[in-house]
């Protein structure tokens, strides 16, 4: 799945507000009965599987089926229709996954298509539903009223509700870092994770840096502009209301890429640094972050790197 042509290709798609969804089934909603449509942003799937022999391990982790041997790499397995509280008619496929250096397999029903979309056809599920594990909801067909929609998964909140253990909370900071703001100044980020928002804050506080928070790349681009217009009417460079952007890259509405192409193209706004946070990693996408005219790119989710990121910046640019 992963060729180097592919990434190149779906690094491309990120700079016009596009990416490729993978769709797939989990089985029978324990509650409604229907069989839903979900996914999962291609670009963290290595590889699907037909699902290969699983190993049992005793104290594993609830809803952890045991573990793979994947290319001579031994690789825990998600029992993904559990946690989503489906009944699978089979646990078909293994979806293997890297995330913030970690690999991991997610077992599936099937696996259904891989759709090319518009992150303005994603729409936040921030407050459209109860449970936390959704990020957004996409609609996978261009008939926006009779759209098939599918539910986008948290994974970071997936990974930290059953593999806590491999994974940062945002309270691990070690060295002492000194970061200096203009006073009346913050921090501006955007992520659609509520799990990424906890992290993000509590280093944010670590650092005694006050910040903006915003859910989507569109929010934060609107934010961005009326901060842009008190910093005129107020008669002060926009940095002394906004000492830097850190933005994820895949957000329903506009992308990171998108919000950083946009920031860098607009007068008002391109003096402020933008640093790219995101599980996203690679050459190939910090390769895009610089091509968009970003200050910096960290992979998620090392708070003594992201705060060295954001001091070496703000330092550079004042």
């Amino acid at each position: 799945m992963n060729t180097l042509q592919d990434v190149e290709e779906r690094t491309r798609l990120a700079g016009t507000n596009r990416f490729e969804l993978l769709v797939f089934r989990l089985g029978k909603d324990r509650r409604s009965g229907q069989r839903e449509y979900f996914g999962i942003n291609v670009f963290k799937v290595r590889e699907a599987l037909v699902m290969p022999e699983i190993t049992p391990m005793p104290g594993a982790p609830e809803n952890v089926l045991g573990v793979a041997n994947i290319r001579g790499q031994i690789v825990p397995v998600i029992d993904l229709p559990a946690i989503v509280d489906c009944d699978p008619g089979g646990r078909n496929i293994l979806l293997v996954t890297e995330y913030e250096r970690s690999v991991q397999g997610f077992a599936v029903e099937e696996v259904e298509e891989i759709v090319r979309l518009d992150w303005r056809r994603v729409l936040s599920a921030e407050g459209a539903t109860s449970g936390s594990l959704v990020t957004s909801l996409a609609r996978l067909d261009e008939d926006s009223e009779k759209s098939r929609l599918a539910l986008v998964l948290d994974v970071e909140a997936i990974l930290r509700q059953t593999l806590s253990s491999r994974f940062k909370t945002g309270d691990e900071m070690q060295k002492a870092h000194q970061v200096e703001i203009p006073p009346g100044s913050a921090i501006l980020y955007a992520d659609d994770s509520a799990v990424a928002r906890s992290q993000i804050e509590k280093a944010l506080n670590k650092l005694n840096l006050p910040f903006i928070s915003a859910k989507t790349g569109q929010e934060a681009w609107e934010r961005l502009q009326s901060l842009a217009r008190d910093a005129k009417a107020a008669g002060v460079p926009i940095t002394q209301k906004v000492a830097l952007v850190l933005t994820d890259l895949e957000m329903p509405e506009m992308d990171g890429f998108t919000l950083t192409r946009k920031i860098k193209e607009t007068d008002s706004l391109r003096d402020i640094p933008v640093v790219i946070h995101s599980s996203l990693s690679g050459s190939a996408n910090e390769s895009h972050a610089q091509t968009v005219g970003a200050d910096g790119y960290v992979p998620k989710f090392e708070p003594d790197a992201l705060a060295s990121t954001i001091a070496e910046i703000i330092k550079k640019s004042s």
